[in-house]
């Protein structure tokens, strides 16, 4: 089964849910294990929270699902950049610091996950993760 949809939404906090509620919604026509859902429900929170965070102040959040099979891919974009001393290589920052989890957890829940090119003066994260518990071949 192949599911694509595309979402610019506002950049605004109440645009992470709706994202997570359209994805939770696709994952949901597939038999993927509740675990690679849960896992995916954290990806893309944490992707526009991100992006919703650091985005200019007119961007909007432009989201890409794309469920082929078993593998899942999500691309989050906005107008602005990546924050000073951010990457998907960052550590964990000290455990009473507030904020500064998002790309170690995305780190540490996708098979793949790096900042690609986009168009200019966009930020666009790329993500993938396998999906568990689909059956690839068609049932009898």
């Amino acid at each position: 089964m192949r599911v694509t949809t595309t979402l610019s939404l506002p950049r605004r906090p109440s645009s992470v849910t709706r994202a997570r509620h359209v994805l939770t919604t696709l994952l949901s026509l597939t038999d993927a294990a509740e675990d690679s859902r849960n896992h995916l429900a954290v990806l893309i929170t944490e992707a526009c929270t991100n992006a919703v965070l650091h985005a200019d102040a007119d961007s909007t959040v432009d989201i890409t699902i794309v469920i082929d099979d078993d593998v899942c891919l999500l691309e989050v974009g906005n107008r602005g950049s990546i924050p000073a001393g951010a990457g998907l290589d960052a550590a964990l920052p000290d455990p009473l610091t507030v904020g500064g989890r998002g790309l170690p957890l995305i780190t540490a829940l996708a098979d793949t996950a790096a900042f690609v090119a986009g168009p200019s003066d966009q930020v666009l994260l790329r993500v993938t993760k396998h999906l568990t518990g689909v059956r690839t071949s068609p049932v009898p």
